[in-house]
């Protein structure tokens, strides 16, 4: 058994797990600012209908979340020790800064959001949901950056010690803005964005499928597909500026994204097809002249550097990064497509009349999911052979003393607790979405004001 491979797929399994959950309490988080904004704005009772509810699953994908994200980060010391070592004080300045920044607001205002309802004014409580989406988005601001680091470092220097070299920060704040952290931070946000918003559209289509709950799912899919769309929208900016800076800093990472095997002007984008790595060809593609090399330098003529440029043993796994990218641009536009069709007949008035498209937006709740998995998986593979960029290996990081029949073991079990987890949400999930909003939250009983006597 080959202790490298085994202690990747328990990572990917374990952070593939784990980042089913983040993202939907980011996304969830902003609807629930908007809904109580809206509330108070306009004093509408649907709206505190549609908080109540949404704080409900909220609480349930933030639980998850916490949960799996413990285990995730064990592993830095049991599997990836020398990893550790070597970048401890660039990590643990990221994850102390999302301990204290992020973790301790979100879960420090998560008391008032989930029972503060009837006990604290409404603007008060408006203010800790507030909070909680502030430290949500807090959160994915200092993972990212620590992520970004390992993909392009800056603003350390390297410090030998007896077992061996470490990074060390020197500039903390160009640590924090290295070239890839910004783009990565707005691309990842966008996702959560769409991760909350479809659910919410979903789950609304699937009550006016079954003409359950028919103002409370209006309402909802209003604001859903608003969110959806802008959100995709800026995804597809954010994307192209993230595609761009990769091929400035990684470009063996876009030129295995594209199966570019030759320095090529004029380069073509590849909208799909099946890399053969033993021609150095794509098979069965359908490419656009000249489109790469314009998106890249904004100049067709321009030459966008090829795999051929970079050792063998530099270059990432040509297949499974070509593919896991362009199925999460293919999702992507895909989700433009539906949140402007879905708006659009909204805004027509004919949506609830069309029940194929209806079926499609409860259906869609699932592509924001992939999309991210896949951009993950993207960003990661093409990193490789690198653990840290440029700097040090894959192969170089793991931990010396934990064999791999230890991994196997831990591998399995955590895939049987994680299927058991996710069963018992799916489940709870389905119980509250079956439930559905409770018709005495139309008749809010939080206080306006100080009591006065009488």
């Amino acid at each position: 058994m080959d202790l490298l491979l085994l202690s990747r797929l328990q990572f990917a399994a374990t952070i593939s797990f784990h980042y089913l959950y983040p993202p939907l309490s980011i996304g969830l988080a902003v609807m629930l600012v908007i809904f109580e904004a809206l509330w108070l704005k306009t004093n509408n009772p649907l709206y505190h209908q549609l908080a109540r509810f949404w704080t409900k699953v909220f609480a349930l994908t933030f639980a998850l979340g916490v949960a799996t994200g413990l285990v995730m980060e064990f592993q830095f010391g049991t599997n990836w020790a020398a990893y550790s070592r070597y970048v401890g004080d660039v990590f643990g300045s990221a994850l102390a800064a999302e301990g204290i920044f992020a973790f301790f607001l979100e879960s420090g205002f998560l008391a008032l959001l989930l029972f503060g309802w009837n006990k604290v004014s409404r603007g008060m409580h408006f203010f800790a949901t507030c909070m909680v989406c502030l430290g949500a988005h807090f959160s994915a601001v200092w993972i990212v950056v620590a992520n970004s680091w390992m993909q392009t470092p800056a603003g350390y220097h390297l410090v030998e010690t007896t077992l061996g070299p470490r990074a060390e920060i020197t500039h903390f704040w160009e640590m924090v803005f290295n070239p890839s952290s910004m783009e990565r931070l707005l691309h990842t946000l966008c996702g959560a964005w769409q991760a909350g918003a479809f659910l919410v559209v979903s789950v609304s289509a699937y009550y006016l499928l079954k003409n359950r709950h028919v103002a409370f799912a209006r309402t909802a899919l209003k604001a859903g597909l608003t969110v959806a769309l802008a959100a995709a929208l800026v995804q597809l900016i954010s994307g192209h500026a993230s595609a761009a800076g990769v091929a400035q800093n990684q470009p063996a990472k876009l030129a295995a994204f594209e199966g570019l095997y030759e320095t090529t002007s004029n380069a073509p984008l590849t909208l799909f097809g099946w890399v053969d790595e033993s021609t150095e060809t794509i098979r069965h593609s359908v490419a656009i002249p000249g489109l790469l090399s314009w998106l890249v330098h904004g100049d067709s003529r321009q030459p966008v550097r090829g795999l051929c440029e970079f050792p063998p043993e530099d270059r990432p796994p040509v297949q499974w990064s070509f593919q896991f990218y362009h199925g999460m641009v293919a999702i992507g536009v895909t989700l433009i497509a539906v949140a402007a069709l879905g708006f659009l007949y909204f805004w027509k008035g004919s949506l609830f009349e069309h029940r194929w498209l209806l079926w499609v937006l409860v259906l869609s709740v699932l592509g924001p999911q992939l999309a991210n998995q896949l951009g993950w998986f993207a960003a990661e593979v093409g990193r490789q052979p690198w653990l840290v960029y440029g700097l040090m290996r894959t192969s170089d990081g793991l931990s010396a003393v934990v064999p791999a029949e230890v991994v196997l073991t831990s591998l399995i079990l955590f895939t049987l607790i994680y299927l058991l987890l996710f069963a018992v949400f799916v489940y709870l999930l389905n119980d509250k979405i079956q439930h559905g909003p409770d018709d005495t939250d139309l008749t809010p009983t939080g206080k306006l004001a100080l009591p006065t006597r009488a």
